[in-house]
């Protein structure tokens, strides 16, 4: 293949991937401009630490849930695996090794955890969100072993340093994606969206669909134990049900980027964009006045429609 064909090759997947995203950074970019109207604070260097601090963990949980969607998944396990990352680092780091063995310890235990789920599913062929929200019971329960009630020890150090008044989620967030361009030039990156597309496309044309199945599973257990991480430093202390809400918004916020339910369709950058809508519209509400229950009405409303709308285009330029 000539490096012209390769060329319109790339950009027609590329475009493929990436159509509707417009429309997706304008509504961003204009609840950004009504957030600043409402809250002018958000554009010192203290209240935009304090904002990307919230729309952090947000943004990692979407990750890891739209890692297993662009792979055809889903997990119902995200908001356990967070509260399971704060337990373990706020009932590490008080020993001999501290911090470095409380990172080491999260870390190993979401990647362990996501590739023993991503096993079950993959080599006993069964349903991922019922694995995972069998998985979901049991990481809770571990989780509640391990710190019955909120407490545990993290440095004052480390909680100023990850949530202080710099900006050090938001420089995180984009040293993470920059790593995420990186890997998807890996033959894992780019068998993950080929196997999410066309498993078996991807199977015949040499990629091991299972073992990149797997590897997704145990990402997404990485990056959500490591959410945890980052919420036990922001709080003080570890809570073992503190990620309860991160399950569903981490589906609504994928959604909101334009991520598929059946793989291979959206992007991580969507993705990340489809959290900063859901953590803008959030606050915008709050500085609104809306009372608690508008606000899950609202946010409903809006989830439903950022799905239903590109299926009815869809099937409007099919009629033309």
């Amino acid at each position: 293949m000539s490096t012209i064909s390769s060329s319109r090759l790339y950009g027609s997947i590329q475009l493929r991937r990436n159509r509707g995203l417009a429309g997706l950074y304008l509504v961003v970019a204009g609840f950004l401009i009504l957030y600043a109207l409402l809250f002018p604070g958000i554009l010192t260097i203290g209240g935009f630490s304090k904002f990307t601090q919230n729309w952090f963990p947000l943004a990692l949980v979407t990750m890891a849930q739209a890692l297993l969607m662009l792979n055809g998944g889903i997990t119902l396990a995200i908001g356990p695996l967070v509260s399971l990352g704060a337990v373990i680092a706020a009932t590490t780091m008080q020993g001999a090794l501290g911090v470095p063995a409380g990172i080491l310890a999260v870390a190993l235990a979401g990647l362990s955890i996501g590739a023993v789920i991503g096993a079950i599913v993959t080599y006993l062929r069964l349903p991922a969100i019922i694995v995972t929200l069998a998985g979901s019971f049991i990481i809770s329960g571990v989780a509640l072993i391990l710190l019955p009630r909120p407490g545990g020890f993290i440095p004052d150090w480390l909680s100023t340093a990850l949530a202080g008044h710099t900006p050090v989620a938001f420089l995180l967030l984009v040293a993470i994606l920059m790593l995420w361009k990186v890997f998807l030039a890996t033959p894992l990156g780019l068998g993950i969206y080929a196997a999410g597309d066309n498993p078996l496309g991807a199977f015949r044309s040499g990629v091991p669909v299972e073992r990149v199945k797997v590897a997704a599973f145990a990402l997404s257990g990485l990056l959500a134990a490591l959410t945890g991480l980052f919420v036990a430093a922001q709080t003080g202390s570890g809570d073992p049900v503190i990620g309860t809400p991160f399950t569903l918004n981490s589906i609504a916020a994928a959604v909101l980027g334009g991520v598929g339910f059946l793989g291979g369709k959206g992007t991580m950058r969507g993705a990340i964009c489809g959290s900063l809508l859901l953590s803008v519209m959030i606050n915008v509400m709050f500085f609104l006045g809306f009372p608690p229950v508008a606000q899950y009405v609202a946010q409903g409303l809006i989830i439903v429609g950022a799905v239903a709308v590109p299926e009815l285009l869809g099937v409007w330029r099919a009629r033309r």
